[in-house]
């Protein structure tokens, strides 16, 4: 199984060897540690949301702050649904594959180019 990105579970090196680790709480410590184990960014985009709202809600006038938090919320979104050239190859070959294994046995005709031949 390939290794994923990150601290591994169990793993203490931000809490006693990190470049922060002395200017850190124990509590942050911790949290640091929970925090190397999340993958992805939905998380933060949902916190910005939520905090975005609560902006908007006691802050009506400040839609400088609005337009920021916004603009950063649209930043991540965009991170995070964009693939690497990689991936979207692999992604054209495994719909090919479908395509091929599937629709062709069904007799539903889907061209060579559909077929990622």
């Amino acid at each position: 199984m390939a290794r994923k990105k990150g601290g591994q579970p169990g793993n203490q090196n931000a809490r006693t060897h990190g470049f922060y680790s002395k200017a850190l709480t124990e509590a942050e410590k911790l949290e640091m540690e929970d925090a190397s184990l999340v993958e992805g960014i939905d998380e933060e985009i949902t916190l910005l949301r939520v905090r975005l709202k609560n902006l908007v809600e006691e802050y009506p006038e400040r839609i400088d702050l609005q337009m920021e938090a916004a603009n950063t919320i649209a930043r991540l979104c965009k991170t995070r649904y964009q693939i690497t050239a990689e991936q979207k190859a692999g992604l054209k070959e495994a719909i090919g594959k479908v395509l091929t294994e599937v629709a062709l046995p069904l007799g539903i005709n889907i061209g060579t180019r559909a077929a990622g031949k």
